[in-house]
């Protein structure tokens, strides 16, 4: 590095980003400027992790503007070598000079098609802020595809700050979304964290100014109390999951959700961008549908009652700007992109018989005799009769274990009658606990049931009569549902399949999981039991440690339904067991997606549904509901919650069993019960023509493959992609003396053998010997996979990097070299260069002057050929590795290895002009690509500027030298 005088005027106004300086005895790159008198720097051949700040009136020798020195021709080095520079210095590039900002910082390689929304959302008017809808099926990655969205808006400076409104339950998994795949570490917001953020805040400050990226609870920031200054405070970027929940404002909760909802929507703060996430956009519920949709625009909430015509069309053309939504066949089309496992499903059944099938019925005796005995009553006696019924036969049907739970449950109510409750209260809690939550269209986690009242000493004794003939049965050999899942479990695991049981109630899971440790062989198997006792952050733990566990042990899980929403289960498990029956087909898919997922490895996922054969609550709830919802998802591609009003739906179904013949039943439990009447009632609310006619609406596919897949390439072109990643990996890994093991699914990196300061590095960030990596997505169980942006890619490509910079380096990467080859004709010369552009956004003033109000900087690494003496002309990525990939064909002696490098050195520095209008054009190319993605220059009172940072850094050259044996 050649330096050149110091900086003479005070402040760091005379360098830019990308100019070059050497302070502090080393040379730097400047990076976007912090304020006066500072300098934010980047060592030549580091990573933006290692910049750092330097105030230049305490600087006691100025920084010097610098000069990249050529590469020394009298060290140089193989083809090898030159090859692994080039890699390193192109996988090590965060902010690359590509139609994308963000790419360089994820954490993850995205699949095209989830680049849709993000096209989408840049391609909107920029005078407007980003309003979209994203409904894609369950398991296609809303979550990424949302995360996409901001962290490009951050990388392009167009925002500071983001929040993620969300229920409680998911809190955790964004945050731990938003830190491994985007790195951006947030702060939970909700009542249990609220206090300690808040501490040492100024009068006026909110948490929301304090802590750029949070994650906050919808339950906490929904009240009256904490909206408004959430609306005043609230970042410019907001993502709502489950939007869908927000929509409705007949209830006090939701209404409050709304009010909040629309007044972030209403926009105070006129830039502030929205993206909204739901696999639920439309339940049948056309007013709550079109709620959603005037978050986006309030236009589109007159939408439904449009008449079919022109302005429908023109609206609904104007809807697709804002609203995608795709189903796992849609995702077909991009076939490379995808990869979802096939999901077979199984329906496995089990009889009520001997003294179980006598204690079920002996207990739907009991809870119809509850019902018939509550008739004439108060509305709340009457209620709680119901409630309490229905919660029996629910536990009854899942387990000895949960039936004697919720009879001890009641006998503890004995004599306690609270007058004073309302009978709606007492029905949202039956709705929320007995229904799987089907009261809010978000799925509550709750496991208890409601209990009901006792008042005469006769129904005492028979309880507990019926807890003791309950307890007795509490074996596989009295329970044949326990004998049915244990058989199952085991087949799948001796076909390779690592199961996830769900139960509906905590006393069931403990059962079953118990019951499978005995049964199964502890050396080969490990048992889990996750229920809702344990908190978000200690069901994470639990699941965490399932990454300890050896190769040679299969894991099993049983869990709740606290575990169908908030933690994704696709990287540890490939089967899913429905233990218990859900009464809520959105529940039912929500388990099937924690695994049949994006990122799930297998290329099958199993699913096991047990019932009753026998059973009348089995049997109505699968009848009249799921085999509804599984015809409807066939005619539709996707999966719909329950209709709106369903209480109406269950309580007719109920009462189909509880109103049914008692003898019927004693006699053989009997199926065929009268359901007409439930059917009929479902068909009313749950309307397929209607649920067609709005499928017809909303679904649509605006961006096709060949419409994304440019641009998706392009990125790869600059950063690199899978293909660059594996060989750079192996390639350096065997020049550092620890080859990778190669094994037939995935390989191990000898950790140990690098040398001491890299190993320290690696086993820093978890990168040890016993680890397993993979370059394909999905990764094997049990292995990583190793992307541009996984800290054993950026540490390799930093370490190389920086020794082939420096004067002294050990020659892992070569920045020069010369062979004689055959592949040539004449005497050929390849240049790597690296790029630098400053990216700003000005803003015009009113006096005719501008002001930088943004300023970025962006690098590429590009290949240059000259033949003979003609024009140097560039070349491809896929030319140049070429190129560097030639095999010598007879050896060279160093002094004429040297005298070429030279002549190809002398040749660079004459073009030194073209290389400049080279630069200029890549220039001009990106900010083409800029405004293609999202037209920039139409902003009101802003427009872009790129330039290029002169001179461009001559990183490599090589010499190709015509051999010709004779």
């Amino acid at each position: 590095m050649t330096p050149a005088a110091p900086a003479t005027r005070s402040g760091s106004g005379e360098f830019r980003p990308g100019d070059l300086v050497r302070a502090r005895g080393r040379e730097w790159v400047v990076l976007p400027e912090t304020g006066q008198d500072l300098l934010r720097l980047r060592p030549l051949g580091g990573a933006e992790d290692d910049s750092t700040l330097i105030f230049l009136p305490l600087e006691p020798e100025k920084p010097r503007t610098a000069r990249f020195d050529p590469p020394d021709p009298e060290n140089p080095g193989s083809q090898e070598a030159a090859l692994l520079l080039r890699d390193a210095l192109r996988l090590k590039l965060r902010a690359g000079a590509g139609p994308f900002r963000s790419f360089g910082n994820l954490n993850f390689e995205p699949r095209a098609y989830q680049l849709v929304p993000l096209l989408m959302a840049l391609k909107q008017e920029t005078i407007r802020p980003i309003r979209i809808l994203i409904a894609d099926d369950v398991g296609i990655g809303k979550t990424i595809e949302a995360g996409l969205i901001a962290r490009e808006m951050l990388d392009r400076g167009e925002i500071k700050r983001l929040t993620v409104i969300c229920p409680p339950h998911l809190c955790e998994q964004w945050k731990q979304e938003l830190s491994d795949k985007f790195g951006l570490e947030s702060e939970i917001v909700r009542t249990g964290t609220a206090t300690r953020l808040e501490r040492g805040l100024r009068p006026d400050e909110s948490v929301f100014e304090r802590y750029p990226f949070t994650v906050v609870s919808l339950d906490y920031i929904k009240s009256d109390r904490r909206r408004s200054d959430f609306l005043r405070a609230c970042p410019e970027f907001v993502i709502v999951d489950e939007a869908h929940t927000c929509a409705r404002s007949n209830t006090s909760s939701r209404h409050q959700r709304y009010a909040l909802m629309s007044g972030l929507a209403a926009g105070e703060k006129p830039r502030r961008h929205m993206v909204f996430l739901t696999a639920t956009p439309h339940s049948g519920d056309d007013a709550a549908f079109h709620n959603l949709l005037g978050f986006l625009d309030p236009k589109f909430l007159e939408f439904g009652t449009l008449p079919d015509g022109t302005n429908r069309t023109l609206e609904r053309a104007e809807l697709a700007k804002y609203f995608v939504q795709r189903r796992r066949g849609d995702i077909d089309e991009w076939r490379d992109s995808a990869g979802f496992p096939t999901r077979q499903r199984r329906e496995d059944t089990y009889g009520l018989t001997g003294a179980w099938g006598l204690l079920f019925a002996d207990i739907l005796d009991y809870a119809r005799g509850m019902v018939e005995k509550a008739e004439g009553e108060s509305l709340l006696q009457q209620r709680m009769s119901w409630w309490a019924a229905l919660a029996l036969l629910r536990c009854a049907s899942s387990s000895p274990e949960a039936a004697t739970a919720a009879l001890h449950t009641r006998l503890r109510k004995a004599g306690v009658v609270s007058e004073d409750d309302e009978a709606r209260e007492l029905d949202k809690e039956g709705l929320d606990s007995v229904l799987d939550g089907s009261s809010e269209e978000a799925l509550t986690q709750r496991e208890t049931v409601p209990a009901g009242t006792v008042d005469s000493p006769d129904e005492v004794r028979l309880l507990r009569e019926l807890i003791d003939r309950a307890s007795e049965l509490r074996s596989a050999e009295n329970d044949p549902k326990l004998r049915t899942v244990i058989k199952a479990v085991k087949g799948l695991v001796r076909a390779k399949f690592k199961p996830v049981v769900f139960c509906r109630f905590i006393a069931t899971a403990r059962y079953v999981g118990n019951e499978l440790e005995a049964a199964l062989p502890p050396r080969s198997t490990k048992v889990l039991v996750v229920t809702g006792e344990l908190t978000p952050e200690q069901r994470k733990e639990r699941i965490d440690e399932l990454a300890t566990l050896g190769e040679k042990v299969t894991p099993v899980l049983v869990a709740t339904d606290c575990l169908s929403e908030g933690i994704n289960l696709q990287s540890y498990f490939n089967a899913v067991v429905h233990y218990d029956l859900t009464w809520n087909p959105t529940r039912h898919e929500q388990r099937e997606g924690r695994v049949d997922r994006f990122g799930q490895a297998s290329k099958v996922v199993r699913s096991l549904m047990l019932y009753g054969e026998n059973n009348p609550v089995d049997g109505a709830v699968l009848k009249v509901i799921l085999r509804k919802a599984e015809q409807i998802k066939s005619e539709l591609g996707v999966a719909v919650p329950i209709p709106a009003d369903d209480s109406k739906v269950i309580e007719t179904i109920m009462k189909a069993v509880l109103l049914a013949s008692s003898d019927s039943v004693r006699e053989e439990l009997q199926l065929g019960l009268d359901l007409d009447e439930a059917e009929a009632e479902i068909e009313r609310e749950w309307n397929l023509e209607q649920l067609r006619q709005s499928r017809t609406v909303f679904a649509q596919r605006r961006l096709r493959p060949d419409e994304v897949l440019p641009e998706w390439e392009k990125a790869v072109s600059v950063l690199g992609g899978p293909a660059d990643v594996a060989r750079f990996v192996r390639r350096a890994a065997t020049r550092l003396g620890a080859p990778l093991e190669e094994l037939e699914e995935w390989s191990r990196l000898p950790v140990s053998h690098l040398p001491p300061t890299l190993r320290d590095r690696l086993e820093s960030v978890g990168v040890r010997d016993s680890t397993r990596v993979s370059f394909s997505m999905p990764a094997p169980d049990g292995a990583e996979y190793i992307h541009r942006a996984h800290p054993l890619v950026s540490i390799l490509a930093d370490h190389i990097a920086e020794d082939a910079l420096d004067t002294v380096g050990s020659g892992l990467g070569a920045r020069c070299g010369a062979i004689f080859t055959t592949a040539v004709e004449e005497q050929s010369f390849l240049y790597v260069l690296r790029l630098r552009h400053r990216l700003q956004v000005e803003e015009r003033l009113e006096n005719g002057g501008s002001k930088i109000t943004k300023a970025m900087l962006a690098e590429e690494c590009v290949a240059v050929s000259i033949r003979a003496d003609r024009t140097p002309e560039p070349i491809t990525d896929e030319e140049a590795f070429s190129m560097l990939s030639l095999e010598p064909a007879a050896n060279m002696v160093p002094g004429l290895k040297t005298r070429l490098i030279r002549r190809a050195i002398e040749r660079a520095e004459i073009r030194r002009s073209v290389f400049d209008e080279l630069a200029k054009s890549r220039a001009e190319r990106l900010l083409e690509d800029h405004r293609r993605i999202r037209d920039a220059s139409g902003t009101k009172g802003q427009y872009f500027q790129v330039r290029p940072a002169l001179p461009v850094d001559l990183i490599g050259v090589y010499a190709f030298q015509p051999y010709n044996p004779i």
